[in-house]
Parts: C-alpha cells; sequence; structure tokens
C-alpha cells in the first residue's frame, strides 16, 4: 500500500522547492528527507525529482503525484476541520471566491442551496478578479470560485470546471434615459449611450458581435470590471446596460430600472471552479445538485405593452 508518510514527506520537499528548504520548514534533517523520498519512489518504481543546477525540479510524474497528494492531504484537512467543528458544535467554513464580473444577485442564487444543508455553515466570500482568486484556490485558501468562464486553458493553476447554468441577457436602462429612447428594441439602441462589461467578461465578445449583427451602434460611455458598479451607473441614468435576464424581476422591482428588451442569443454561463475533479465538500456538492435553472423571464404584457407604447412615442 502506498505510504502516506513517504508521500506527505514528498509534498512538503515539492511546496517547498528543496529538501534544505523543507528542512527548515518542517524541523526534520535533509537526510530524512531524502531517504524517505527515496524509499517512496522505490516502492512506487518511479522518480519524483530531477536535479535542475542546484535545485531539484519535478519530473512529470511527479508533477502528477503532487496533484493527488495536494488533493489527499487537502481532504485531511477538511476532515480534520469538520469533524472539530462537529465535536464543539461550531459552523465549518465554506471560503467562496467570487469572480467580480458574476452579478452579486446571480451569486447568490447560486450559493443558496450550500445555505440549506443540515449542518451548520459559515459561508466567507471574497471578490475580485479570476486569476487572483485562482491562485488562492490553488493554495487552498477557497473551497470554489464562482466565475463566468470555464478553467483558463493557460492557467498555472491545477483545477477543474463544473458548468452551473447560463442566463440570456436583456438590457435595462433609468426611466428618464429610456425615454429618450427612439424606435422599437433593439433600433432604440442606435446612438445612445451604454454601458459594459470589461473586456475580461467572457459574455463581452459574443455581446459585440451580436449589436453588430443587430446593426446597431451605441455611444459607449463606460466599461465596468464590477458588474455592482456598472448597475450602480445604470440606476444613475449613467447609460443602458445588459445583464443576466434572470436577475430582470429584482433589477425592475428593486431598482426602479425598465427592460428594454432581450438578447436572447447572447448567453451568460456560470462556474464553479475547484481543485477537485469530482465534488466532495457538502456545499460545493450542493451547489452543483442543486443549482437553479438559469433562465431569463420576459417581460410581462403590461410591461411589454408599455415599452412598445413608450418608443413609439
Amino acid at each position: 500500500m502506498l505510504n502516506y508518510k513517504q508521500l506527505h514527506h514528498f509534498w512538503n520537499v515539492a511546496r517547498a522547492g528543496g529538501i534544505v528548504r523543507a528542512s527548515e520548514r518542517t524541523g526534520l534533517a535533509p537526510q530524512t528527507l531524502s531517504g524517505q523520498i527515496a524509499a517512496l519512489e522505490s516502492a512506487l518504481g518511479i522518480t519524483l525529482f530531477r536535479r535542475q543546477g542546484r535545485r531539484l525540479a519535478l519530473t512529470e510524474t511527479g508533477q502528477m503525484v503532487l496533484g493527488y497528494a495536494e488533493e489527499i492531504f487537502r481532504l485531511g484537512s477538511e476532515l480534520e476541520e469538520a469533524l472539530s467543528n462537529r465535536s464543539t458544535g461550531r459552523a465549518t467554513p465554506f471560503r467562496v471566491g467570487i469572480a467580480d464580473v458574476v452579478p452579486k444577485a446571480i451569486a447568490y442564487l447560486l450559493l443558496a442551496p450550500s445555505m440549506a444543508l443540515a449542518d451548520p455553515l459559515r459561508i466567507i466570500c471574497r471578490e475580485g478578479k479570476l486569476d487572483g482568486l485562482l491562485g488562492e484556490l490553488a493554495v487552498h485558501k477557497l473551497d470554489v470560485v464562482l466565475a463566468d468562464s470555464p478553467m483558463p486553458t493557460n492557467a498555472d493553476v491545477r483545477g477543474y470546471s463544473h458548468r452551473l447554468g447560463e442566463s440570456s441577457l436583456s438590457f435595462f436602462a433609468a426611466p428618464g434615459l429610456a425615454a429618450t429612447l427612439n424606435g422599437a428594441f433593439p433600433a432604440c439602441l442606435e446612438g445612445a449611450p451604454i454601458l459594459l462589461p470589461g473586456m475580461e467578461a467572457a459574455v463581452r465578445g459574443p455581446l459585440m458581435r451580436w449589436l453588430e449583427t443587430q446593426r446597431v451602434r451605441p455611444r459607449i460611455v463606460g466599461e465596468f470590471d464590477d458588474s455592482a458598479l456598472m448597475l450602480a451607473f445604470g440606476e444613475a441614468g449613467v447609460g443602458l446596460f445588459p445583464t443576466a435576464s434572470l436577475l430582470a424581476e429584482q433589477i425592475c422591482g428593486k431598482h426602479g430600472l425598465q427592460r428594454l428588451g432581450e438578447a436572447d442569443e447572447v448567453t451568460e454561463s456560470f462556474y464553479a471552479i475547484s481543485v477537485e475533479r469530482r465534488l466532495t465538500h457538502p456545499a460545493v456538492v450542493a451547489i452543483g445538485t442543486a443549482t437553479p435553472k438559469l433562465e431569463g423571464k420576459p417581460a410581462s404584457s403590461e410591461q411589454q405593452h408599455r415599452m412598445t407604447k413608450r418608443n413609439a412615442g
């Protein structure tokens, strides 16, 4: 059987970048670490490290073994924490990274199933750029990352994407701005001030192509990486803006905005990114298996009538 003690020594050396540094961190003699790794290589019949100048570099097989080792010891740490929390009655922490391009209301809908678990849970949310969040995920500071795109193919981080759902896009505007627009949707977008998701948003490219196919050229007055900031500017009447159709009822009701129309050919997808091939964290499993169907709701007949009358006038 695999000797997990030897595997743990290998894991420490690989993370430290060398035997001497690992020795300083663990307090074990370099000879002990070298002997344990040699024993592991002998037992498995593989080579884990190769010399690269004065440093040790992982072989291709070593990289694969490290990936499994990280998952093994992360799960072990989670088990210890879960057992400790259960014995003391404390809530289990659930650490979530949310890419800033993901609308906050969508993030809540995606996370809601995890909050319904029987065992107490303490959710810890971190918002930021996807690259930075993936870095925290790699060192197990986060349990999962919510994003609008799957794991980047050129990322140095080992991770797996789990698609949660999608929503079409709709365009919204403050009532004062909406009253100045001419014609029906999407022709009313021509020359209108528009706020757009930043270049990092996965939906930006498809959205620009859709505008081209509709032969409308709105006037870009703002670009935002943060979806909440774009909503704030839109609510202030600075420009019309697109967001997930799923949020239409909330945006119109809570923020007093008007829905101009839907670009149902453009969809925004949402993903959970984890370091696991198969989801095992109870909260992440809940997200993956009980995610609400992400579909935008069409405007009611009364809303459509008001919108048609306004644009015609």
